[in-house]
């Protein structure tokens, strides 16, 4: 249910979406995008309201790799376009399921390891 959230934000902001939910052997990327000339690949934490912790605290040096890793194989497609790499947090309400509060991250981690040379 996040990620139709997500989308639907993006597309209402002006992001033209690419794929969602694409899949290789080393992970798989929520959401992939297009802004203005960048390859967005979106990574999407939904979450109920907690002050303490964040939706974005559980994309770690792991999960990043992960999705540096299968952003490569997708650019592949489209020479071209800068990569950018996103979160979005989206608050949900616990007993209605309604969505309460997104927070859009852009350039939320950036690659700087040889596997992910761009």
């Amino acid at each position: 249910m996040g990620e139709r959230f997500a989308a639907g934000y993006l597309r209402k902001i002006g992001y033209k979406i690419l794929e969602k939910n694409y899949k290789t052997d080393l992970g798989e990327i929520d959401l992939i995008a297009e802004d203005r000339g960048e390859l967005v690949f979106v990574e999407v934490k939904t979450r109920t309201p907690d002050p303490y912790l964040s939706g974005s605290y559980a994309v770690d040096r792991k999960k990043q790799y992960h999705i540096m890793r299968s952003a490569v194989t997708y650019m592949q497609r489209c020479p071209g376009l800068q990569p950018r790499f996103d979160i979005i947090e989206l608050e949900l309400d616990r007993s209605s399921g309604r969505l309460t509060d997104i927070n859009h991250i852009k350039n939320a981690f950036w690659q700087n390891e040889d596997y992910a040379r761009f």
